[in-house]
Order: structure tokens, then sequence, then C-alpha cells
């Protein structure tokens, strides 16, 4: 028993002896590892430079661990624009099952973070994306092993812009995509199975669930379902001022699918809710030129998406409510803005493909506050262009709080008066045919004036003003007349000296009713008004 104890404590002083020598062997070989691995990424990328403090080996998991590593923008280093707490890679035992050695790869707690500088310097690096050895280098990290399944946890990204803007901050963010080599079957057009969750903007929340092709080329393709709940708009500030557009308060809210892939682009939104948001575009002459470039752009854009079916876009129903809309003209002398308050908006059946059929737009608001206006309209996409029916319904304007539009374009102020405008228009193939009703009411025009009005202003604001008492549509006190429009888009024909000649016939020959005319309709049909009441003006 003595020997045998003896022997026994030999044989677990040598059991330890060898995990220690083994352990100590291993941990010699973390600091080659480190020093390989931080070259060969390095050596591998271009633009950046990554920084690998310390890594582990654990061979009794087969497994990798690196801690604290950074990725820097050369041009840019300060801040980083990647670290991550702790990277572990390590083998992918069920792929082993399948006689197949890849690894599975997992980030705990990266952090992103991109400023204005780092992004311009991206865009301007003529070398191709796929040439910048970014899926080179992250092989390096798994010792040349390719990727089978991939995780994120705990993300956190970051972009600042310039100026006083709160930063875009994606957070809590976590990602899970497996059997990116498609290991465990060959038949499946995307076997990738894929997971995201995370909030957005400190309040928001994302979700996807769907499958993903990554080995497909030139790039991956992804289709899932997609839920954005309470994203809040006014964090897009720093992106939109760039286009003359601000944001103010707001939040969007969305479900439906999509499908991301090389041949096919499709996005498919059973439900988008926008909800108290304030968007204000400002015109200038000094953005005129470029303003002009992103309306051609943009129309070439979708000019060639409804030419496209491999690029489908679709969205079911789209509600805006109790929203503001502005446009202000700088480059107008009085310069102007026109606000359209308390706006609710319906959009049902919008597509990009005309074998979508039509979709129909409903507008309720408050121009500038008072003027009771009601849009509707039918959309249909054709190739290269789309039809458009829309019926327009303005009612008791408050004409003094358009006084700097008017003195703007008509080159006098107003100090009393109420306008409302019917309008139905029918653009299809490229023309446009309808009309215009302005009727204006108890019009006063702005007398007070500057001590070096010239005696051709005042004439002219004295005509107006007699033109106000002469002109009257019957006892309604309203001057009014009907504007035909018809032509190319491009030049519409509206005759000026026929508008004139109307004027003056519909002040002393017949009145004009408010409301639409059913004679006048584009194609003589009268297009319905927007949710009129019964037994409302026709």
């Amino acid at each position: 028993m003595r020997r045998s104890h003896r022997r026994g404590l030999w044989i677990a002083g040598s059991l330890a002896l060898l995990v220690i020598a083994a352990w100590i062997a291993v941990r010699s070989l973390d600091e080659p590892v480190r020093r390989y691995m931080e070259a060969e990424v390095n050596r591998r990328l271009t633009g950046y430079t990554v920084s690998i403090p310390g890594l582990r080996l654990h061979l009794l998991a087969a497994a990798i661990e690196m801690r604290e590593a950074t990725l820097v923008q050369n041009d840019n280093p300060d801040p980083a624009v990647l670290h991550i707490r702790r990277l572990v890679t390590s083998l992918d035992w069920r792929a082993l099952i399948h006689g197949r050695v890849v690894a599975d790869v997992t980030f705990d707690h990266p952090t992103v973070h991109l400023d204005l500088r780092q992004v311009r310097s991206e865009v301007a690096d003529p070398t191709p994306v796929k040439e910048r050895g970014w899926q080179e280098a992250l092989e390096a990290l798994t010792l040349d092993l390719k990727i089978n399944r991939l995780r994120i946890l705990q993300g956190d990204v970051t972009y600042a812009d310039r100026g006083p803007f709160k930063p875009l901050h994606l957070s809590h963010l976590n990602i899970q995509a497996d059997n990116i080599r498609n290991i465990r079957t060959q038949e499946r057009t995307y076997p990738s199975e894929i997971h995201l969750e995370g909030v957005v903007f400190e309040q928001g929340q994302i979700w996807l669930d769907g499958h993903a092709d990554f080995l497909a080329t030139p790039y991956p393709g992804v289709e899932g379902a997609l839920w954005l709940e309470r994203i809040a708009l006014d964090y897009f500030r720093p992106l939109t001022n760039r286009y003359n557009m601000s944001v103010r308060n707001g939040t969007l809210s969305l479900e439906g699918g999509f499908e991301v892939g090389p041949n096919i682009t499709r996005v498919s939104l059973e439900q988008v809710r926008v909800q108290g948001v304030a968007l204000e575009y400002t015109h200038t002459r000094e953005t005129a030129g470029a303003e002009k470039a992103r309306v051609e752009q943009t129309a070439a854009v979708a000019r060639q998406a409804t030419k496209t079916p491999t690029a489908q876009l679709a969205i079911k129903r789209l509600d805006v409510t109790g929203s503001t809309f502005g446009f202000v003209n700088r480059a107008a002398s009085p310069a102007y803005r026109l606000q359209l308050t308390d706006t609710d908006i319906t959009l049902q059946h919008l597509s990009n493909q005309p074998r979508d059929g039509h979709a129909s737009i409903a507008l309720r608001g408050q121009l500038m506050g008072k003027g009771s206006t009601r849009i509707s309209a039918s959309v249909k996409p054709r190739p290269g262009r789309a039809d458009l029916d829309i019926t327009t319904l303005i009612e008791d304007a408050d004409l003094p709080r358009l006084s700097d539009v008017v003195r703007a374009h008509g080159g006098v102020g107003v100090t009393q008066g109420a306008l409302s405008i019917y309008s139905e228009l029918k653009l299809e193939n490229g023309t446009i045919e309808g009309y215009v009703k302005p009727l204006v009411k108890d019009v006063r025009i702005d007398g007070s004036a500057d001590g070096d009005r010239s005696l051709k202003r005042r004439l002219y604001e004295g005509m107006m003003n007699v033109a106000g008492k002469v002109l009257k549509n019957h006892s309604r006190g309203e001057v009014a007349t009907v504007v035909h429009v018809s032509g190319p888009l491009e030049r519409p024909r509206v005759s000026r000296w026929e508008t004139i000649g109307r004027l003056l016939q519909n002040a002393f020959l017949k009145p004009i009713v408010p409301g639409l005319d059913p004679s006048r309709a584009p194609g003589g049909e009268r297009a319905p008004a927007p949710d009129a009441p019964k037994g409302g003006k026709p």
C-alpha cells in the first residue's frame, strides 16, 4: 500500500508537472502568435492599422482569444474606428460533423466610431472596397480558417458629424449569422440564418430576421423581415441639412420584407408610420445649381427603377400624422415661407412597377395655419415617368399670412382678404391638362409704403384696389377666374390674355361657383373631391 501510495503521488506529481509545463509552453506561444497575427492582418489591409495588445491560446477549446484590439484609419487615427473588448475565434464543432474545418467568430462588445472626416476619407480612397483586404484580414484573425458562424454581442455604433447635432447611435446591437459556408445544405437559395436586434437613437428599436447567401458574387445577398419602432427622425439632421432639408421632431415606424442581392433589390413594406415630424426645404440662390442637379439625378434614378423589374419598391400603406411641411424661398425678394400645418397624409398601394396598378394619396392640412387644404391624387407608374390625376381644394386661406409670397411674385402686399383655389390636373404621357380656379375675397392692397415708392408702384397698387372693388363675382364679393393649363409638362400653355378676358367676363356676365367644376375637369369628367361632405359645395 505504501508503494502504491508513493506511485500515485509520483504519477500525480508528474501529471502536475506536465500540466505546468504545457501551460508554460502555451503561454510562451501567446506572444509569437500575437505578433504574427497583428503583422499578417496589417499586411493584408489597405489604409487601416490593427493593434492587438493581448492574446491567449486555449488549446483544449481550440480557440484564440484577443483582447482590446483596435482598428484605426491611417489618415485620421484619432479616434479609433473600431475597438473590440474580446474577439474569440474557435473551431465550429458542429461543422466537424459534416467533415468541414471552419471557424466560429464572436465579437464581444465591439465599439464602432465614425466621424465626417473618416467617412470623407473613405469615400475619396480610389481603391475599390473589395481590394482593400477586409475579408482577407478577417481570415487572418482565424488563422485562415473560413468563417461559418459569426456573432456580435452588445455592439455599439456611433456616427458623429460637425456642428451642434446629436450623434447617430446604435446600441445593444446583437447579430448572429449561422451556416455562412453553407455546410448543412446546398439546396436553399439563402442558406444562412441571420438575426439582428438593437436600440436605435436611445429610444427606437430594430429587429431583423432572415436568411443570407454570404458566398454570392459579386456581393452577398440577404432577405428577411424588418421592423423599426419609433426611430427619432431629428437625428438625421446632419445628413438632411446637406440637401437643404431640415428635420425636427418626429418618429418613424415600419414593418415589411426586403431582399437585396446581386440580381434583385426588393423592398415590400406593409405599413409605414410617421408621426409629428416637421420638414422644411430651403431654396437659395447659392444652392440653386446643386438643387437642380439633385432633382435631375433623382428623376433619372426613378426612371431607371421603373424600367428595371429587378428593382422593386412597394408600400402597402403609409400614414403621416400631425406633421408640418414647409418651403422657404430665400432667393425671392422678399424671402418668404410657406407652411402646411396639422397635416395628415395617407398613401396606399405605392409601387414603382407599372404592373402593380394605381396608388392613391389623400392629404388634409392647413395652409399657413388657417386655409383648409385637401389634396387627393391617383398615381400610375410607367416606364420612365408616372401618370397623375390630382385634385386640390384650398379654402379661405388668410391672404395677410401670404403677404410676402404675393409681394415677391406680384409686387404688392395685402392687408386683408381670403384666397381659395380649386384645381383638377391630369398628367399623362408627358402632357398636362386641366384648370386652376383661384378666388380672392375682400382683398385690400397694402397702401402703406416706403417714402421712396415710385409713381408707377402707387398707380399699380391703386389699380389693384380698383380691380378688387370692380371685378366682383356678383354678390359674393369675390374676384375669380378659371385658368386653363395644357400642353407638354416641361412647358405647359397658360394663356394670360385669355385669363384676363375671362376675369372681366366673369365680373360682368356670369358668376363662378366656389368648388370643383365638373364641366372643366380633365377629360370632361369631374374628379371626386377628397372626402367632400354630403350636401356641401360642388
